[in-house]
C-alpha cells in the first residue's frame, strides 16, 4: 500500500513539470537576465561576447539625459489621458444602450468586437492605406463631397497624426470594453430600477444613481488594466507609419511610445542590448508607481464613502 501512494504522490509533479520548466525557460530566466545586462554595456554589432559592466550608468543616463525616452512618456500619458476616458464612458454608454436591445443586440455586438478580434498589423496597414495623403479613401471621399479643396496629410502631420492613432485605438478596443460593460449589466437586478421608475425616476438618475454605482467595480478594473496595457502600446502606431519615410514614432516623433522607444534602442536604430533592457526596467518603474498612485487614489475614495 505504502508503495502505490509513493507511486501516486509522484503523478501530480511530473504532470506539473513541464509547466514550471517552460515557465522557468521562457519567462523566469530571461527576466532575470535582461535585468542582469541592465549593468552592462552591450553592443550586438560589436560583438555578442563583448559585455561590460557599468553599474547604474545606463540608468543615471535614461532618467538624467534621454530628453526622447521622456518624451515617448510624455506621448504614452498623452494617449492615455485622452483614450481611457473614451473607450470607458464609450463602452459604458453604448453597453446600456444595446442592452435593452433583444432581437438585433447580437447583430451589433459582434460589429462592435470584430475590429478588437482584427490581427494589429492589418489593422495598422488598412488604416495607413487609409489616411495616406493622396491615394488614401478618407482624403479621396472628402474631396467630393466638398468638405476639403485639396487632400491633409493626415500621417505627415504630428497633430494630426495623433488624432488618428487615438481613432485607430478607440476604434479598436470599444468592442472590447463594450462586452465587459454588457456583463456587469447583466448581474444588476432589475427590480431595483423598476423600484425607482415606480417612485418616480427617469433614466438618466436611474443610470447615474443605481447603474455606474453597481458598474464601479468594473470600471475601476478597465482603468488599471488599461493604464497598464497602455505602456505597452506598440504593433498600431508601429505599423501605422512602417509604409512612410519618416523617423520612428511618427513625424517629429509625435507618436512614439514608450515600447517604440525600446524597440528602436534596442533593435532597429542601434543594438545596445545593454541599454534597451535598462530602457525596459525604466518603463516598468514608471508602470509601477503610476499603478500605484491610481489604485492608492481609488481606495482612498472608496474608504471615505
Amino acid at each position: 500500500m505504502k508503495k502505490k501512494r509513493n507511486t501516486l504522490t509522484k503523478w501530480p509533479y511530473l504532470f506539473l513539470f513541464p509547466y514550471f520548466a517552460f515557465y522557468f525557460l521562457f519567462f523566469i530566466f530571461p527576466t532575470i537576465y535582461s535585468f542582469i545586462i541592465s549593468f552592462t554595456d552591450w553592443d550586438s554589432i560589436a560583438g555578442v561576447t563583448q559585455r561590460k559592466f557599468v553599474g547604474f550608468l545606463n540608468y543615471i543616463r535614461l532618467f538624467t539625459k534621454d530628453k526622447i525616452f521622456f518624451k515617448s512618456l510624455g506621448n504614452t500619458f498623452f494617449f492615455m489621458i485622452i483614450y481611457i476616458p473614451l473607450l470607458i464612458l464609450g463602452g459604458l454608454l453604448l453597453a446600456v444602450l444595446l442592452y435593452k436591445l433583444k432581437k438585433t443586440s447580437r447583430l451589433f455586438q459582434t460589429i462592435n468586437v470584430l475590429p478588437y478580434i482584427t490581427t494589429p498589423v492589418a489593422i495598422g496597414i488598412i488604416f495607413s492605406f487609409m489616411f495616406d495623403w493622396s491615394t488614401g479613401i478618407v482624403n479621396n471621399l472628402l474631396i467630393k463631397l466638398g468638405v476639403l479643396i485639396e487632400g491633409i496629410n493626415w500621417l505627415g502631420d504630428g497633430a494630426t497624426a495623433r488624432i488618428i492613432v487615438i481613432f485607430l485605438i478607440v476604434w479598436k478596443n470599444l468592442g472590447y470594453y463594450l462586452l465587459i460593460y454588457l456583463a456587469g449589466l447583466s448581474t444588476i437586478p432589475e427590480d431595483i430600477s423598476e423600484a425607482a421608475m415606480v417612485d418616480g425616476a427617469n433614466k438618466v438618475q436611474i443610470f447615474w444613481r443605481i447603474t455606474f454605482p453597481y458598474l464601479k467595480p468594473i470600471t475601476i478594473f478597465l482603468t488599471l488594466t488599461s493604464i497598464i496595457s497602455g505602456f505597452q502600446l506598440f504593433d498600431e502606431p508601429y505599423l501605422l507609419f512602417s509604409n512612410i519615410n519618416s523617423s520612428v514614432g511618427g513625424p517629429e516623433r509625435s507618436c512614439l511610445t514608450s515600447m517604440m522607444y525600446f524597440f528602436d534602442q534596442t533593435f532597429k536604430s542601434s543594438t545596445k542590448l545593454g541599454y534597451g533592457a535598462a530602457v525596459s526596467y525604466g518603463i516598468f518603474i514608471v508602470v509601477l508607481i503610476v499603478s500605484l498612485i491610481v489604485s492608492r487614489v481609488i481606495n482612498r475614495k472608496e474608504e471615505s464613502r
